[in-house]
């Protein structure tokens, strides 16, 4: 059953496109490197959630193949690579992983 790793972002003031632009691009870069992650998409929020979004302003979604994937895609290097890049660019995180059968 495969798993959805959902992650909001509360950006840093200043924060520009070009930076978001980056950050997506090495967080797509992931797949294919990190075993058992599936797809890998990131965005800002649709206009009619931000009132409802407590001030998270970035979202991403991964797919994995199975629960045990979750923990080597936190500890692997290219996601660690990842990492950095977001707490340059972010103040706060919420992290959430479901699973569903298909």
């Amino acid at each position: 059953m495969p798993v959805y790793h959902i992650v909001l972002f509360r950006l840093k003031q200043g924060v520009t496109p070009t930076q978001l632009t980056n950050w997506s691009k090495v967080s797509q870069a992931m797949v294919g490197q990190i075993p058992g992650l599936r797809s890998i998409k990131s965005n800002q929020p649709l206009p009619i959630s931000v009132p409802r979004a407590k001030g998270f302003d970035m979202g991403l979604v991964a797919v994995l193949d199975k629960p045990e994937d979750v923990a080597v895609y936190a500890k692997h290097p290219a996601h660690l690579e990842v990492q950095k890049i977001r707490e340059e660019l972010c103040e706060d995180t919420l992290a959430y992983d479901l699973e569903f059968e298909e």
